[in-house]
């Protein structure tokens, strides 16, 4: 079984700075793509950041420049640093891991990410 486990959101003011991880653990065949989505309030979730097995990254363009995603496949973890942080990037992110095989997608549980103005 596989579990995703996000760490690291919270509240912070415009303009701070958060950062998320992301742990993945248990019987995964092999990583092929770890990326970040975000639901704002009364949207629909979005993709935000992606890094391939490669190690290219790519990133919305609402967060380029702000946003780097970055991996440490020993530990299976990815991060999300988060910077100039806008009320706009408040809402709930969620990591997404798809294995190479399948291949299948395993989702985290979700954590709130909250800029005040």
């Amino acid at each position: 079984q596989v579990q995703v486990v996000e760490s690291g959101g919270g509240l912070v003011q415009t303009g701070g700075s958060l950062r998320l991880s992301c742990q993945v653990s248990g019987s995964i065949f092999g990583i092929k793509t770890m990326a970040w989505y975000r639901q704002a309030p009364g949207k629909e979730r979005e993709p935000v950041a992606s890094i391939i097995g490669g190690g290219g990254t790519s990133y919305d363009d609402s967060v380029l420049y702000r946003f780097t995603i970055s991996r440490d496949m020993t530990k299976n973890t990815v991060y999300l640093q988060m910077n100039s942080l806008k009320p706009d990037d408040t809402g709930v992110y969620y990591c997404k891991i798809r294995s190479s095989n399948g291949p299948y997608d395993y989702w985290g549980q979700g954590i709130q990410v909250t800029v005040s103005s």
